[in-house]
């Protein structure tokens, strides 16, 4: 059962902790992180993308010249795609990028991004985080306290003085335990999270 070191606020070692095998220990699948990854991406945008086609670009309603006898090559309307603001052929359209990928290999993804973090020393895990009011460098302060850089803040509950407190340090994101998702672990170096935090997690990610 892999067990971690837990720090206060200035970084001072308090505590052990011992963490699920279930949830913190599992084999890492690089394969099914990189599903959840693209997953992730793939959902982020928003498919809007279009171009007009020579059915929808305006005018060229009628015949530009007659069939014959002009010496110029023939042609049915101003709006072909031959033509200087005329449709475009096959631009992009409206569509949906959205991926699916099931509820077990979802959760299975989380717990092998969380592993890895484990695994290679990245999670940090705090005994108690908690601010009066926002403030910035305090935050930065406890950051530099645990030698932490470009980190993922992870608490039990939102926290709006957290969330302030952390917005504006370049490289830092926050989220609760429910809001945990695979590419945010992933694209921050350290997983700084919370006693209360890290029980959350086993709740929600231990069940069948």
């Amino acid at each position: 059962m892999p067990r971690v070191t837990v720090y206060d606020t200035t970084g001072t070692p308090v505590d052990e902790m011992e963490l699920r095998e279930d949830v913190f220990g599992v084999t890492v699948n690089e394969a099914l992180l990189h599903q959840a990854v693209l997953r992730h991406l793939a959902n982020q945008r928003q498919g809007t993308a279009a171009t007009k086609n020579r059915a929808m670009v305006r005018g060229g309603g009628r015949k530009p010249w007659r069939q014959k006898g002009t010496g110029r090559a023939r042609q049915g309307s101003i709006r072909s795609p031959l033509w200087r603001k005329g449709g475009v052929v096959f631009g992009p359209q409206p569509r949906d990028y959205r991926l699916a990928l099931p509820r077990q290999a979802r959760r299975q993804a989380l717990k092998s991004a969380l592993s890895a973090k484990v695994r290679d020393g990245e999670m940090v895990v705090l005994n108690e985080l908690r601010l009066e009011r926002p403030k910035t460098k305090e935050m930065a302060n406890i950051l530099a306290n645990l030698k932490t850089k470009e980190a993922l803040i992870v608490t039990a509950n939102g926290d709006s003085n957290i969330y302030l407190s952390a917005r504006n340090i370049e490289g830092t994101g926050v989220t609760n335990a429910l809001g945990l998702n695979v590419y945010d672990i992933l694209t921050h170096d350290r997983l700084v999270i919370t006693r209360d935090a890290v029980t959350r997690v086993e709740e929600v990610l231990s069940r069948g």
